[in-house]
């Protein structure tokens, strides 16, 4: 891949053989976002799990110490006896079936799908659509559930929804580039420690190979596992 001088000028403060500690990775990581706007700092973490077994799926939803920084959007799949109170809860755009349908025409401007159970009659139908984009709700991450409105603002507060990809990779942001050190150090350190408790029993030896914390422009710092 071609870099631009820029990027090579800042991957050059990064030492490739080098495992930081959480603190000298977030204060790395900071040094070198300089894109021209308030950068998303994403942390990248390798499971040596196999993403075929069922029993070694890593997934869930973590309410960061300090949130994301990010304006979510969300979208409620609930009846109209809830409808009101999902949207002081917070939510973008509430609905049911028609919803669904408007979903399933390609409509897919939001980022977080809440449904409360007896809609899943609607939501289960956009398997096709919303799995792809990791969107489709499920009891375990905590977006299918009768506690509609507590689940909004959990989520609008930071909550994160995450999940192993093929390769066995977690990725999610932590934070902003203007966050404070120490509320970064915070977020990432309590993210690790919930991906270290989720620790499938099937997954023998190495469990975590890997760490990376970047910002959105910038090169990816290791943080010693």
């Amino acid at each position: 891949m071609k870099r631009s001088k820029r990027y090579k000028a800042l991957a050059s403060k990064v030492e490739e053989k080098i495992n930081y500690s959480v603190k000298d990775a977030v204060a790395l990581v900071k040094s070198t976002s300089n894109a021209g706007f308030n950068e998303n700092l994403d942390i990248a973490i390798k499971l040596e799990i196999d993403a075929k077994k069922a029993d070694q799926l890593v997934r869930g939803a973590f309410g960061l110490p300090n949130g994301t920084g990010k304006n979510v959007k969300i979208i409620a799949f609930v009846d109209e006896s809830m409808a009101q109170a999902a949207k002081d809860a917070g939510a973008d755009e509430v609905g049911g079936e028609e919803l669904a349908n408007k979903v399933a025409d390609g409509w897919l401007d939001f980022d977080i799908v809440i449904a409360h159970p007896s809609m899943m009659r609607f939501v289960g139908k956009l398997g096709k659509v919303l799995g792809p984009q990791g969107k489709m709700p499920s009891p375990k991450s905590g977006t299918v559930t009768p506690n509609i409105a507590d689940a909004i603002s959990e989520f609008k507060a930071g909550k994160v929804e995450f999940r192993n990809d093929d390769a066995g990779n977690i990725q999610i942001s932590v934070g902003k580039s203007d966050f404070d050190e120490d509320k970064l150090c915070q977020n990432v350190e309590a993210f690790i420690k919930h991906i270290k408790e989720l620790r499938p029993t099937a997954v023998k030896g190495t469990y975590i190979s890997g760490i990376s914390l970047s910002s959105t422009m910038g090169p990816g710092v290791s943080i010693a596992v």
